[in-house]
């Protein structure tokens, strides 16, 4: 016996992406809908080997459905997820909306799988930042290990973050670069993208932060530990799909990089390439479709006692927000609902 699933914004890039996870992992799906809104109704979008068409997001009814994956922004998913969660469906949502709200888990789960139990309180389940999460992943073993006290990243974060648009003005600037009287100026970013980067991720918070960076320091507490420092960079690439990140650690304990590097290939969702040659690293384009997140470069810091830099690729789509939806809805069907 399976699931009855929903995919809401099942017409966006990382909804679409749900929806072929969904399929590939063979999760165990009784029935199966896909929402988008009211301008999307009726929109063509693959599921395995089926077609399914969208259903209008407004008017559905979410009573007898078991897990719903949303993909639709805060502002939709303050209108939709109550009115699942109050339909006993139980909403993991992609949004930022419910990631800080204390009575949300905020799940990854090779980092802390536990938390699915406090689902129950508001029957929703918040899925991380997507720079955040691959980062978790990288850390969670490594901090189990010899206790993390501080992280310092520098994120190298694709265009698809910024969902249709994004890559749509990467795309088009690209173009125009090579035919001048077709001028792209930026609409979606703040400056150009082709062939630039763009050190401004999200809003410019008073402390001078930008909001992304912000997440990344907020979710990794409350993800892997309250008591570790972060303080991030966040910029925009001109790529189209998978985040890198630059990690640098500094730990209670003392980890050299060998033994670091055996930790993180034996750890859950990892996949180590760390050969001290050409190429001997993973870039972002290599790892879009993957569900790994990639770790390189492993070396010790030298200009700290207990101190690491590691590089961290990860497909953004994928672990950074759809693959880990799925994953969080394994988990529930696994420790909680039990059905399949």
């Amino acid at each position: 016996m399976g699931y009855k699933v929903v995919v809401a914004g099942a017409t966006g890039n990382v909804g679409r992406e749900m929806l072929n996870i969904l399929a590939e992992r063979e999760f165990p799906v009784d029935d199966i809908a896909a929402l988008a809104s009211r301008k999307s109704l009726n929109t063509e979008v693959s599921f395995g080997d089926r077609t399914l068409k969208t259903k209008d997001l407004d008017t559905f009814d979410f009573a007898g459905w078991d897990i719903a994956l949303f993909a639709i922004g805060s502002e939709a998913t303050k209108t939709y997820a109550p009115k699942a969660a109050k339909a006993g469906c139980v909403v993991i949502d992609n949004s930022s909306l419910y990631r800080y709200d204390p009575d949300v888990p905020l799940i990854v789960p090779e980092v802390n799988p536990d938390a699915i139990t406090g689902y129950a309180r508001k029957n929703i389940i918040a899925n991380p930042n997507c720079s955040t999460a691959q980062m978790v992943v990288a850390l969670k073993p490594l901090h189990d290990r010899a206790t993390i006290k501080r992280v310092v990243v520098s994120t190298y974060q694709s265009v698809s973050g910024a969902g249709k648009a994004g890559i749509d003005e990467l795309w088009d600037q690209t173009k125009s670069i090579y035919n001048p009287t077709d001028e792209k100026p930026p609409v979606k970013f703040t400056k150009q993208i082709a062939f630039n980067v763009i050190p401004h991720i999200d809003v410019f918070l008073d402390s001078g932060e930008t909001k992304e960076e912000w997440k990344m320091v907020a979710e990794t507490k409350k993800i892997l530990d309250p008591k570790v420092k972060v303080t991030a960079t966040c910029v925009r690439v001109p790529v189209f799909v998978g985040h890198s990140e630059s990690i640098n650690i500094e730990t209670e304990d003392h980890l050299d990089a060998d033994e670091a590097r055996d930790i993180l290939r034996e750890s859950p969702g990892i996949m180590v390439v760390d050969k001290r040659e050409d190429g001997g690293y993973v870039t972002p384009i290599e790892c879009v479709g993957d569900f790994a997140t990639f770790v390189s470069r492993i070396r010790e810091d030298s200009t700290i006692d207990n101190g690491l830099n590691f590089w961290c690729v990860s497909d953004n789509l994928r672990k950074g927000a759809a693959l880990n939806a799925v994953q969080i809805a394994e988990l529930l069907g696994n420790r909680v609902l039990q059905k399949g």
